[in-house]
């Protein structure tokens, strides 16, 4: 858990400031975009022994694979939200003089915010598997490595038992973040709770 919330933590300060960039400037986007679908192409298995190599057996390895999974998700998901706020919006606020901050600040923030969650919500659930990741590439204990020597010894009853608190550590992460969600976007879903479907005649 250490390694799956240390991951998380870093993952949603990079890949908020990715966000960030990407939206400033077009150059950036079209350097970084690239860079980060890339990123979730290579199999992390093959690049176990550089991971190995830089960051050693210690938590740095896990820490570091949570946040090769946990990146994406996050940035894209507030990346897309930037990109949903209508151009005509941001013309109006800016004819009635409102800086870039004030733009970023009162539209487009509010606007990236659903998105941002939705990655939030997959990185959460993609953390505690890849701190189990980290685990089976270099580690001297934890879930991954208990799920190894369990496999090794064929304690089928001890492999699904790992499973099944992976799922629940999962759904425990990603419980928290939508109890977030609710909180921070409390205008959003007082207002899908309140719609009612009209009736059809």
């Amino acid at each position: 858990m250490t390694a799956a919330l240390s991951g998380l933590l870093i993952s949603v300060v990079i890949g908020s400031l990715t966000a960030i960039l990407m939206d400033m400037s077009q150059i950036l986007r079209r350097i970084l975009y690239p860079y980060m679908v890339v990123s979730q192409t290579v199999p992390i298995i093959a690049v176990a022994p550089l991971i190995i190599i830089w960051f050693g057996y210690g938590i740095s390895a896990k820490i570091f694979t949570v946040i090769l999974v946990c990146f994406f998700p996050i940035a894209l998901g507030l990346f897309e939200g930037f990109q949903q706020v209508p151009i005509d919006q941001i013309r109006l606020m800016k004819a009635m003089g409102a800086s870039g901050y004030k733009c970023f600040r009162y539209l487009k923030l509010p606007s990236g915010l659903p998105g941002f969650f939705t990655g939030l919500k997959l990185a959460a659930t993609y953390s505690v598997m890849g701190a189990v990741i980290g685990e089976w590439l270099g580690g001297s204990a934890g879930l991954g490595i208990y799920m190894t020597r369990a496999t090794k010894s064929f304690q089928t009853a001890q492999v699904f038992a790992v499973i099944l608190v992976i799922i629940a550590l999962s759904m425990a992460l990603f419980g928290i973040v939508v109890a977030l969600d609710r909180f921070f976007l409390a205008w959003r879903h007082q207002h899908k709770d309140e719609y009612v479907e009209p009736k059809k005649a």
